[in-house]
């Protein structure tokens, strides 16, 4: 039989995104999450034969399924009430970021208010200040998860796996707030899109480098979407340093629907793998009827975002592990900022998908 690639769905809007940096830790620095992650990607999945499907829209539904209403319209006009502010004509302020963050001390129990100064609504909705708002963020946003929800489309069509060249990224993203250079969570939209489809369990299994928090926060309380996240411990001061630790097993209907396996700083392929593994036997045990494969490749050797030394053949052997569930597999671009090697990193992982 010979052998079938991936089909890859993409959408140009996905490069509009221009965050211009990221603030971290007070100061502006370049920043990872680039459109020439995407170019990248693109060159990659050319030259190793895979088959690209223009991503098509799919209105609001499928998003508010799994984001507030709130979010949507605050990331919708962020950036313009920042030029009606005024702030792009001072050095520096060219993009949205926040200041003022309504954390639960600051609160005190009192309700949350929506602030009409448009430097301190930024805070309401970004929990942190690396992910920056430009004038493309939106759209490109939007275009990203019409590139997941596409290739959900392609695998209720009989497709046994579809690629989402997702950007930006989204498994940091909670129903209403957004950070981890995430504004909407594609991989969580693409598994509820798999449940009103039909598809009675979905499981996502997250093999980013970092921790799913967001998915993890949409999905906690529900037993029909099995999430399993592998990262570096988020104990050894890695984001999202808060959450994705081993005892996170889900809440209400949801325990024990939700699993984390933290890696320490130096993991390579044997012990991910393994951990890979480990996720992917749970998973069979929740019996899904589909997965979404949160991709991220941050995990390997030469990513400036993750102390793991993940390789290439590691990653493919991943991608074997999930396709062996033996179900369909909606895989979701994620992080991976190294580009000399991030484009054979994401083909090496669908070759394992694809047999």
């Amino acid at each position: 039989m010979p052998h079938m690639t991936v089909p890859v769905v993409w959408s140009d809007d996905c490069l509009l995104h221009a965050p211009g940096g990221e603030v971290w830790v007070g100061v502006l620095t370049p920043g990872t999450e680039v459109p020439e992650r995407l170019e990248v990607l693109r060159v990659a999945l050319t030259e190793a034969g895979h088959d690209f499907v223009a991503a098509t829209t799919h209105g609001d539904e499928p998003v508010l399924a799994v984001h507030d209403a709130a979010l949507l319209d605050y990331l919708a006009d962020a950036y313009t009430g920042w030029v009606d502010a005024g702030f792009p004509e001072d050095p520096g302020q060219d993009r949205v970021v926040g200041y003022l963050f309504p954390t639960p001390g600051l609160l005190s129990g009192l309700a949350m208010r929506t602030p009409s100064a448009a430097h301190a609504r930024a805070g309401r909705f970004c929990y942190d200040t690396m992910t920056l708002v430009g004038p493309g963020t939106y759209r490109a946003a939007r275009a990203s998860a019409d590139v997941a929800l596409t290739a959900v489309d392609l695998v209720l069509s009989g497709a046994p796996a579809a690629y989402a060249a997702c950007r930006p990224p989204g498994h940091h993203v909670t129903r209403d707030a957004f950070g981890g250079s995430c504004y909407l969570n594609n991989a969580a939209i693409a598994a509820q899109a798999l449940r009103s489809a039909g598809h009675e369990r979905v499981a996502v299994i997250d093999i980013d480098a970092h921790h799913a928090n967001g998915t993890q926060s949409i999905f906690y309380d529900r037993s029909d979407v099995f999430v399993t996240s592998v990262h570096v411990d988020p104990g050894a001061g890695w984001f999202p340093h808060y959450l994705g630790f081993a005892d996170e097993r889900g809440r209400g209907s949801g325990e024990g629907a939700n699993l984390n396996l933290p890696l320490a700083e130096g993991t390579g392929d044997p012990g991910w793998l393994a951990a890979v593994r480990e996720a992917v036997e749970v998973v069979a045990r929740f019996d899904p009827t589909a997965v979404v494969l949160s991709l991220g490749v941050d995990a390997a050797a030469d990513d400036p975002e993750s102390p793991l030394r993940v390789t290439a053949a590691g990653y493919q052997h991943a991608g074997q592990h999930v396709a062996g569930l033996g179900v369909p597999v909606v895989a979701v671009q994620e992080g991976g900022y190294h580009l000399p090697t991030l484009g054979g990193l994401v083909v090496a992982a669908l070759e394992g998908l694809s047999g």
